[in-house]
C-alpha cells in the first residue's frame, strides 16, 4: 500500500493529499494516452537527500510526452523544483517520486483535442519494489506468455501510461503461477525487458543487455552499465535468446523501483548456482553507493534538497 503523506503537487500548486483528484471522464482513465516517471531519492552517506539522475528523469519526461504529442504546460526546471519541493513539504528524507502528466476531462472519443493537460507528482516512501529478500537472495522469474510492444505498434521509447497494461497483465499471469516477476519477450521472440526492469545476463565475465530496440531505455540500466564499463567489464548490447538466460552465470534486472535486483531462477531452471553471482553483487554495491552519494566519480548523477 502506497503510504500516505501531507502534500501532492498537482498543476503548479501543492494540496492535501486527499484532495488531489480527477473528473471520471479525465481521457487518459479511458484511452491510457498520458507520460509518467518513476524517480528515488535517498538519504545520502553525509545526512543529506538527493534525488538520483532527476535531471535525466525529467529530460525522459518530456522526450516521452514528445512522442505522445502532449504539450507539457511547465518547463523542466519548474518540475525538477516541484520535485524537491514536494519532498521538504512532506518531510520525505527518502522516498519513491512519480510525475505523472495526463490528458484532462472535455472531448471524449479517441483523439483528445484540445482537452487540458494536466501534472501532478506524487511522492511516498517506498522499499525494495520485489523486496528486501529479493535483493540479497534473489527473486524467481517466469516467461510469460504476453509479447512485449512491437515498436511499430506502440511507441517503445516512451514511458507511456497505456504500455503498461502489456506489464499489468504479464505480472499477474506469473504472479498467480507462482513467481515474482515476468519476464517478456519481443515479437521475434528474444528476450526485451521485464514488467517494469530491464535484463543483464553475465556469462564467462561479459555482460549482455538487451539493445534499445523494444525496450524502454532505462535511465537504471544506463548507470549500470557506466559503472561496468569503469570497472573494466566488457558490456555487449545485443539481442539474446530465451535460453541464453537459463545457461547465463548470472542474471539480473535494474530499474528504478526495482534498483539492481539479482534472478536466481528463470523458467523453473536455476541460474548459476542458485544465488546472486559475484559480478551482480559487485555491481549491486557499487550502485547503492553511487546513489546515496558515496562515490565522487558519481556525484553529478545527485541533486541534493
Amino acid at each position: 500500500m502506497v503510504q500516505k503523506v501531507s502534500k501532492i503537487w498537482m498543476d503548479g500548486e501543492l494540496i492535501p493529499w486527499d484532495e488531489a483528484k480527477v473528473h471520471v471522464l479525465t481521457h487518459t482513465l479511458h484511452y491510457g494516452l498520458g507520460v509518467f516517471e518513476g524517480i528515488r531519492c535517498y538519504r545520502c552517506h553525509d545526512g543529506r537527500s538527493g534525488i538520483f539522475r532527476l535531471r535525466d528523469h525529467i529530460n525522459r519526461l518530456f522526450d516521452s510526452a514528445s512522442v505522445a504529442q502532449i504539450e507539457i504546460p511547465f518547463s523542466r526546471e519548474e518540475l525538477e523544483e516541484a520535485c524537491k519541493d514536494l519532498l521538504r513539504v512532506n518531510d520525505l528524507d527518502e522516498a519513491y517520486i512519480r510525475p505523472l502528466v495526463f490528458i484532462g476531462e472535455g472531448v471524449m472519443g479517441v483523439h483528445p483535442y484540445d482537452n487540458p493537460v494536466r501534472v501532478a507528482i506524487i511522492a511516498w516512501r517506498w522499499g525494495a519494489y520485489l523486496g528486501e529478500e529479493a535483493l540479497r537472495k534473489g527473486t524467481r522469474a517466469k516467461t510469460s506468455s504476453y509479447t512485449r510492444h512491437h515498436p511499430n505498434a506502440m511507441m517503445t521509447k516512451a514511458k507511456i501510461c497505456g504500455n503498461y497494461v502489456n506489464s499489468v497483465l504479464a505480472k499477474r499471469e506469473v504472479v498467480k503461477l507462482g513467481y515474482d516477476e515476468a519476464i517478456m519477450l519481443d515479437p521475434d521472440g528474444y528476450v526485451s525487458e521485464a514488467s517494469g526492469e530491464n535484463v543483464f545476463i553475465v556469462k564467462n565475465g561479459i555482460i549482455k543487455t538487451t539493445p534499445p530496440t523494444t525496450i524502454l531505455p532505462g535511465i537504471t540500466r544506463d548507470s549500470v552499465m557506466r559503472i561496468a564499463k569503469d570497472r573494466g567489464y566488457v558490456v555487449i548490447e545485443e539481442r539474446f535468446s530465451r535460453d541464453e538466460l537459463y545457461i547465463a552465470d548470472e542474471v539480473f534486472l535494474t530499474g528504478t523501483a526495482a534498483e539492481v535486483t539479482p534472478i536466481r531462477e528463470v523458467d523453473d531452471r536455476i541460474i548459476g548456482d542458485g544465488k546472486p553471482g559475484r559480478i551482480t553483487r559487485e555491481l549491486q554495491e557499487i550502485y547503492f553507493k553511487a546513489v546515496r552519494g558515496g562515490l565522487p566519480e558519481y556525484s553529478h548523477w545527485i541533486s541534493y534538497l
